[in-house]
């Protein structure tokens, strides 16, 4: 028997449309390489958390921010009025930065670090893989 992969976007789809199916307000696994949370909202919609086990320390260096899923990413939420980003911008820690779309689910893409976002290194509406580059926060000297 292999082990469910938590990071493919079907099985996520499908976990949240069972979720909702069943009356369930929500899941939470966790295991040894990370932890995936799946909230069911009062009107039928999802909120996805995927956290990795292991923070990544701040350095020197820019950090990406990276994909914690496959999806479709989007650099706006679809339902707000396009605004372009211009960068470079400040960002804090909890900023949401854009979204990993997985069918009609939309997981926000949180900085997890203050700084200056310099570049987006995908392209609206690119399909992502785990852990492709999306972002680059640069600290401030």
């Amino acid at each position: 028997m292999s082990a469910i992969d938590f990071s493919d976007p079907a099985t996520i789809a499908f976990l949240t449309d069972a979720l909702t199916a069943a009356g369930v307000e929500g899941l939470e696994i966790s295991r040894p390489g990370g932890q995936l949370r799946i909230v069911i909202s009062g009107e039928g919609g999802a909120r996805i958390d995927l956290q990795e086990a292991t923070p990544r320390a701040p350095g020197p260096a820019p950090v990406i921010v990276k994909a914690p899923i496959a999806g479709y990413f989007c650099a706006e939420h679809p339902a707000a009025a396009v605004t372009p980003q211009t960068l470079p911008r400040s960002v804090s820690d909890t900023d949401i930065l854009g979204f990993v779309r997985i069918g009609h689910v939309l997981l926000p893409l949180r900085a997890g670090y203050s700084g200056v976002l310099t570049r987006r290194l995908a392209e609206p509406g690119a399909l992502v893989g785990f852990g492709d580059p999306l972002f680059e926060i640069e600290f401030p000297s």
